[in-house]
C-alpha cells in the first residue's frame, strides 16, 4: 500500500506518457566499469522525446555516471569499461567510428553548480554558436544570443548587462546562463545534473518553469535528489539503487502505486 501522505506530500504535472511517443534515447544492457568497480549493472530504459525523465536514488546508485554515458563524457576518464547499447535515434553512440566531439553537439549539458565561463554574458552563450559555425553574420549571432537568453528567462534581466562578467550575475541567473549557453547550439536532449541543488526556493522554481517549457522542443533528463521536483517536473520517473535501474513508470504512477518496495521505501524516506 502506498503512503496517504504521498497525496499532500506531492504535486504532479503532466504525466501522460503515451506509448506512442518517439524513443529518443534507448539504453540495453549497459554496464559500466571504474577499473574493477562495477558502476552500472544491465540497464535498460527508454527515454522518450519531449518528455522530461527524471533521475533518482540515494548517492553512489550510478546516476551521474548514466547521464555521462549518454553523451559520452565518461570518455575523458582513465580505466573506464563499457558494454552495451545507448542508441540515440536508433544508432548506437558507442558504435566504432562514432565521433564523441560530434556526437556531444546533439546534448546540452547543465551541472550541478553554475559555472559559467569567466567570460561576458554575451560571450558564454556567443562562444558555442561561435566555435560550431551556427551563423553567418555578427547581426544573426545577436540575434541567436538574444534568443537563447530569452528562452533562459534571462535577457529582460541582463540585456543591459550584457558586457558584464557571467560571475558577477545571481546564482540563479548564472545556472539560467549555463543553461541558455547549453540551448544555444540546438541539441536535441538536454542533460541536467541537480541543477537547482545549490538554488534558493525562488531560484529553483523559475528554473523548473523553464525546464518544463523547454520539453516542447527538447528532450529533457535531470538528476534530482529533491523528490517533490522530479514530482513537480517530470512526466517519467526512474529510481536506481547500487548501480540498478530498480523501476521505472510514468512519475505519477511510481509515486502513488509503486511496484518495488525499495520504490516504496526510498520515496517514503525510509532510506537514502
Amino acid at each position: 500500500m502506498t503512503d496517504p501522505a504521498l497525496d499532500e506530500r506531492f504535486r504532479f504535472g503532466d504525466a501522460h506518457h503515451n506509448d506512442g511517443v518517439h524513443t529518443k534515447i534507448a539504453i540495453r544492457r549497459l554496464n559500466f566499469w571504474y577499473g574493477e568497480t562495477q558502476a552500472l549493472r544491465d540497464i535498460n530504459l527508454n527515454i522518450y522525446e519531449h518528455e522530461i525523465t527524471a533521475f533518482i536514488g540515494p548517492s553512489g546508485c550510478g546516476k551521474t555516471t548514466l547521464l555521462r554515458c549518454l553523451n559520452r563524457m565518461n570518455d575523458v576518464i582513465s580505466d573506464i569499461h563499457v558494454e552495451g547499447e545507448v542508441l540515440l535515434d536508433g544508432q548506437d553512440v558507442y558504435a566504432p567510428g562514432t565521433d564523441p566531439v560530434v556526437l556531444r553537439q546533439r546534448f546540452g549539458w547543465v551541472a550541478q553548480k553554475p559555472n559559467p565561463f569567466p567570460w561576458s554574458v554575451y560571450e558564454n552563450v556567443a562562444y558555442g554558436i561561435r566555435i560550431h559555425g551556427l551563423t553567418n553574420t555578427r547581426e544573426e549571432q545577436d540575434e541567436l544570443v538574444k534568443v537563447s537568453l530569452e528562452r533562459a528567462g534571462l535577457w529582460d534581466e541582463v540585456k543591459d548587462r550584457l558586457r558584464d562578467a557571467g560571475t558577477d550575475l545571481s546564482g540563479g541567473q548564472q545556472q539560467r546562463l549555463c543553461l541558455a549557453r547549453a540551448i544555444a547550439t540546438s541539441p536535441e536532449v538536454i542533460l541536467m545534473d541537480e541543477p537547482a541543488s545549490a538554488l534558493d526556493p525562488l531560484a529553483t522554481a523559475r528554473l523548473e518553469e523553464l525546464i518544463e517549457d523547454l520539453r516542447k522542443d527538447y528532450t529533457v533528463v535531470i538528476i534530482t535528489h529533491n523528490l517533490q521536483q522530479a514530482a513537480r517536473v517530470s512526466q517519467r520517473a526512474a529510481f536506481f539503487h547500487l548501480g540498478r535501474l530498480i523501476e521505472v513508470n510514468d512519475t505519477e504512477e511510481m509515486f502513488m502505486r509503486p511496484e518495488n518496495q525499495m520504490t516504496q521505501d526510498y520515496i517514503t524516506g525510509r532510506f537514502g
